[in-house]
């Protein structure tokens, strides 16, 4: 019993040391605003593009703003839902979003506080839950969008009544957009609000790289959440890295648009990418012990040793292939290394004070260079040369 007892406290240490927690050491921390939750809705789109402005505004000493994300859903949600119909269900009708839908929704519909629209208050909760609304909403846009009509029904305006319908849904569930609002004592429309805040919407740029297009050239990236079809100019991975870097270091953040379904993107707070062939040359090694881990160990377990730096051709095989796909947005807002001198970004996610971090994640620099679906930043945070380049 005690050899038993000892055995199985040698393996526990030998798999603790493993395990081990990274130490992260700050090398550059730019200012983020708290840490928000989209809970039980699609929104994530929303979440890190309005993570991203808030940290625009704290850069541009404009102060700390909490932005209504309801706001520009609800106004998306309706323009979505228009093309929709208009495409006659070809643009599909969900939750999803892109970065640009909120770069262009506060210049065409403004900006509001937090406090003018919180999710959940419509059924008297605190977070978002947004599975009944889109089992709703969708079936009225798929109703309208794929029947056999020979004209729709509008009213005495010639507006037509289904988009009324949609309106009124989500005034339901999200809430009533505000055509007026006071804000520390004066009054604003939403876009009176967005202007005072000095923003511009020319100032920031899409960015991606893959190599079905010319480098160097803006071109619409093909997921289904780019329903508005934005365009993102398009670099060859090792400058697409580099502006990663760039930002950081002159005190940018950026919105980073991800593949979170890799098994390297764990639920603890880190985001790697295992280099699996070397397995073979590391016997009895920690990356050894990574590799026959299950996939439930591997979701609990924060760093393996060894990371794999994957190729241009490597990036637009697992694009081409789905592999690759556009799960989810987050904020990128810093740069730090752990105890192996591994260069990790600092993330702020929307999934609450989720994981080890409290809803911050450390994604390995190799894995932010494989699973980076596009990225959103200021013009001002290309290098110079790379900007030259894209003729900005």
């Amino acid at each position: 019993m005690k050899k038993i007892l000892l055995l199985v406290a040698l393996v526990s240490i030998g798999f603790s040391a493993m395990a081990q927690e990274p130490e992260f050491t700050v090398v550059k921390e730019n200012p983020i605003t708290s840490i928000k939750n989209q809970n039980q809705a699609g929104t994530c789109w929303c979440y890190s593009s309005l993570a991203f402005i808030e940290s625009e505004l704290l850069r541009m000493g404009k102060g700390e703003y909490d932005l209504s994300e309801m706001y520009l859903v609800h106004n998306t949600y309706l323009d979505r839902a228009d093309k929709a119909v208009r495409t006659h269900g070809d643009i599909s009708f969900s939750q999803g979003g892109s970065f640009y839908d909120v770069i262009y929704g506060m210049e065409a519909f403004g900006l509001v506080p937090e406090a003018e629209m919180r999710p959940g208050v419509m059924y008297g909760k605190e977070l978002s839950n947004h599975n009944e609304l889109s089992a709703v909403s969708d079936a009225v846009v798929a109703a309208i969008a794929e029947g056999n009509h020979r004209s729709l029904q509008v009213d005495p305006e010639g507006q037509p009544l289904w988009k009324k319908a949609i309106v009124a849904i989500h005034d339901i569930y999200l809430g009533v957009r505000p055509e007026t609002f006071v804000y520390n004592g004066k009054e604003y429309t939403p876009k009176s609000f967005y202007e005072e805040l000095g923003l511009n919407a020319d100032d920031y740029v899409s960015l991606t790289s893959y190599t079905h297009h010319p480098f160097y050239e803006p071109f619409v990236l093909e997921i289904q959440d780019n329903w508005r079809w934005a365009q993102s100019y398009n670099l060859p991975i090792d400058e697409l890295m580099e502006v990663f870097d760039n930002a950081i270091m002159k005190g940018y953040t950026i919105a980073w648009g991800s593949d979170v379904s890799e098994k390297g993107f764990t639920r603890m707070g880190t985001a790697v990418l295992p280099d699996e062939t070397a397995g073979t040359d590391l016997q009895g090694s920690d990356m050894a012990k990574w590799l026959n881990l299950s996939e439930e160990e591997r979701q609990n377990t924060p760093k393996p040793t060894t990371q794999r730096w994957v190729s241009q051709e490597e990036r637009q095989i697992a694009y081409d292939n789905w592999e690759t796909t556009d799960d989810h947005g987050m904020q990128i807002y810093g740069i730090a290394k752990d105890q192996n001198g591994t260069e990790y970004y600092m993330v702020k996610n929307s999934w609450g004070e989720a994981g080890t971090y409290k809803g911050i994640w450390y994604a390995s620099k190799a894995f932010v260079r494989y699973k980076t679906m596009n990225i959103v930043v200021h013009k001002d945070a290309l290098p110079k040369d790379i900007r030259k380049k894209l003729g900005l």
